[in-house]
């Protein structure tokens, strides 16, 4: 627990550690972030523990202990971002928590704000050059963990090697009603209309092969809280999964839903499991879950 604080220098604060606990919990209670934004702080080498810089979240601190958190011009402009904050950022990757409600890039009106432009302005800040691109979207009102190139090339190494590159995408959903079987998978194809609505059809209909795997996590009479992980990455593929069993995700009126009670789209990308496309070590993003979505469904 921390009980004091100061400013040592105009580019770091201390804390004095009072007892025994890990670092991340230590974090939290010291920085006034996100649990992402917080792990961010730690990805990036801003943090030291008695001199000692440290990148282990779960490092067991001792009292009296001495952690500097370093405020750096990354860290400046990571709290400037709108709707979303860095979870890892390195030469050729960016790694993002998106918030529900901003678009992955621009659609018909260029001047309004998404991840895209916001990770633009962010990455020129250091040097006008540098870009971002886009390697993969969440749909404006899903929020979660989402993944940037920072080269033109590193973007092709992910999008080219897709299915080796991406070893796990994990979703959690709020959906309608209580879903009976504590697992299941959805296999279907997937056509998208031209008004961009996507139907599921259970044979071969010359559209793209889905499929959807789920575990209920808890469920109540009127909402289910599922873990989803996708074979497959089709546009939409999870809201109309989840509409084609009965059980479509709250919020989700295009795809059946008729209730909103989190005034959101209940679909959250808790997971990242990626091969880094140029040092080839395995990575692991994890977000958590909006709490109204575990409270609904008790």
């Amino acid at each position: 627990m921390r009980t004091n604080s100061k400013q040592t220098t105009p580019l770091a604060s201390e804390y004095k550690v009072q007892e025994e606990q890990p670092l991340l919990p230590f974090l939290l209670q010291a920085v006034p972030k996100s649990r992402n934004a917080v792990k961010g702080i730690l990805s990036r080498g801003q943090v030291s523990v008695n001199g000692e810089p440290t990148t282990k979240h779960d490092r067991v601190l001792k009292a009296g202990d001495r952690v500097e958190i370093m405020t750096n011009q990354a860290a400046k402009n990571d709290s400037e971002l709108t709707g979303l904050s860095i979870m890892y950022e390195d030469d050729s990757i960016i790694v993002i928590d998106k918030e529900a409600g901003l678009l992955s890039m621009a659609a018909k009106d260029k001047k309004e704000t998404t991840a895209f432009s916001e990770l633009s302005t962010y990455v020129k800040k250091a040097n006008r050059s540098n870009r971002v691109y886009i390697v993969h979207r969440l749909d404006r009102e899903t929020s979660g963990v989402m993944l940037f190139a920072k080269t033109e090339e590193v973007k092709k190494l992910l999008q080219d090697n897709w299915e080796e590159s991406v070893q796990e995408r994990g979703y959690v959903a709020l959906v309608e009603g209580k879903v009976r079987a504590e697992t299941g998978e959805i296999v279907s194809w997937l056509r998208e209309t031209r008004t961009f609505k996507v139907y599921s059809n259970p044979t071969d209909n010359g559209g793209q092969k889905a499929i959807t795997r789920y575990k209920r996590l808890q469920a109540s009479a009127q909402f289910s809280l599922l873990e989803l992980s996708l074979e497959t990455g089709r546009k939409n593929q999870i809201r109309v999964h989840m509409e084609e069993i009965g059980h479509p995700v709250v919020g989700d009126k295009k795809y059946g839903a008729t209730t909103n009670p989190i005034k959101r789209l209940g679909l959250h990308a808790v997971k990242l499991i990626i091969i880094h496309p140029i040092t080839k070590e395995q990575h692991t993003f994890i977000s958590d879950a909006p709490s109204a979505f575990y409270n609904k469904s008790k």
